[in-house]
């Protein structure tokens, strides 16, 4: 049975559900995207992120099977986060759970 790996981020920003359905949105054409009762949830092939709007921050939790699944889905997440909110500055910053 494999290991899961899991981090969290919370990213400063006044607009947390914009980003949350920006992200979903995009990723949603090529990954399975649901909501949950705890956020909106991307799934990737051996992971997943939970996206959950809070006042004055966007959390994401991501969680794979292994440490390189879990660096591909931060990776992704992060990349396509900061690139759409670049003008804002956003910053993801991993930390282990």
């Amino acid at each position: 049975m494999p290991e899961t790996r899991t981090a969290i981020a919370s990213v400063a920003t006044d607009v947390p559900q914009r980003y949350a359905k920006q992200l979903a949105a995009h990723l949603g054409r090529r990954l399975e995207v649901r909501e949950d009762d705890d956020g909106t949830r991307i799934v990737f092939g051996t992971g997943d992120c939970v996206l959950t709007s809070r006042p004055g921050a966007l959390e994401l939790r991501a969680t794979a099977e292994n440490g390189e699944a879990l660096e591909q889905v931060k990776d992704v997440v992060a990349r396509h986060l900061e690139r759409f909110g670049q003008r804002n500055e956003l910053q993801v910053t991993w930390t282990p759970a």
